[in-house]
């Protein structure tokens, strides 16, 4: 038989056997929620949301679930086409992205979760469920979590990867904007919204510290795609890929640390993460050109188009004064993570480009 078929059915039985683990680990995620709901909703009538809900308990089981889910996936998608390559790394890196990853995917499932309760809540005011409505509630829930999740930590890659990071960003950010203690703290600075010290604050600087992390492992992905570029004959430089990731772990730290010292806790730690983070950026988005040199010309216009956005808001934030602290540090935050994004999106491509060219 030719050996191509061979391999293609070999792959194919890989996304089938993925398929069908995604299958069962949804499966048994249902299979502990029900049991967690049992047990918590046994012989109450809970709201869909408002107090401990069938929401919250929800959201609780999903939350749990998901860190677990995700690990498992992750660990066991390494031997999956594609990905043989996160056998070969050293433990710490490995353990350091499964987690990041698990954190962003059980926040959002987390976030998602209870979105959809409150809406459930409000298109069914006054409704209350029994007992066994809560415990296929929450087993719903979790095992359709589950089932998603563990399909995409299994696919994870560097273009997915920068996807997730910008949505990971932007629903958790928003949310603890709604949910603020204070509703004008956009009056101040977008620091305030992590130090109100209660739930909206710690979902505030968690997310932070998360998204330096994950900002942190997209070191991994970025070096290995620089180098076979470089390899490929694609990039001009065998040090971009250095570069580039040192530049990336330099930027995850301060970014954490953003989200680790909130400004009332430690105001010079917060500042210099801040700074430290702006700085790092804005060295690696004027250096592109000579750095990354191969890269699409479209890539580098685009990348031009970030940094005038940014002097632009600069001048508007510092010189004509139309800017406030809070709409200069949003329209940062937009930059920044947007051009990491298309960065990632971009790599991704050539990468994949070149690959076909070189079959």
């Amino acid at each position: 038989m030719d050996e191509s078929v061979l391999h293609v059915s070999s792959k194919s039985r890989s996304v089938v056997g993925l398929e069908s683990e995604a299958v069962i680990a949804g499966s048994i995620a249902a299979g502990v929620g029900a049991i967690f709901g049992a047990i918590v909703f046994a012989g109450t009538n809970p709201t869909i949301w408002g107090g401990f809900s069938l929401g919250l308990g929800s959201a609780i089981a999903v939350l749990v679930l998901s860190i677990v889910t995700s690990y498992v996936g992750y660990w066991r998608s390494r031997h999956l086409p594609g990905q043989e390559w996160r056998q070969h790394i050293s433990s710490w890196k490995f353990i350091l992205d499964a987690t990041t990853v698990a954190a962003v995917h059980s926040v959002i499932a987390g976030i998602a979760t209870i979105v959809t309760f409150i809406l459930l809540q409000m298109s069914f005011q006054g409704l209350r469920v029994d007992g066994w409505t809560s415990v296929v509630g929450v087993a719903a829930a979790t095992g359709l979590t589950s089932y998603y999740i563990y399909l995409s930590v299994s696919r994870i890659n560097t273009s997915k990867m920068a996807g997730l990071l910008v949505i990971f960003m932007t629903v958790a950010v928003l949310t603890s904007m709604a949910t603020a203690q204070d509703p004008l703290w956009w009056e101040y600075h977008f620091s305030q919204l992590g130090t109100f010290d209660d739930r909206s604050s710690g979902l505030f600087n968690i997310t932070l510290i998360i998204a330096g992390g994950l900002v942190t492992t997209f070191a991994l992905y970025l070096y290995r795609d620089i180098e076979a570029l470089f390899a490929a004959g694609v990039l001009a430089h065998r040090w971009a890929a250095r570069a580039i990731s040192v530049t990336f772990i330099i930027m995850g730290i301060m970014l954490a640390g953003v989200g680790a010292f909130p400004v009332d806790v430690n105001l010079v730690i917060h500042n210099t993460s801040a700074i430290g983070m702006a700085v790092s950026f804005l060295l690696i988005l004027i250096s592109s050109p000579w750095v990354l040199k191969g890269m699409p010309w479209t890539f580098f216009a685009v990348s031009g188009g970030f940094l005038a956005g940014m002097l632009l808001a600069v001048y508007l934030f510092a010189v004509t004064q139309y800017f406030n602290l809070t709409a200069f540090e949003l329209v940062a935050f937009v930059i920044i993570f947007g051009w990491i994004s298309t960065f990632i999106r971009f790599l991704s491509a050539t990468v994949e480009q070149t690959a076909e060219v070189q079959r």
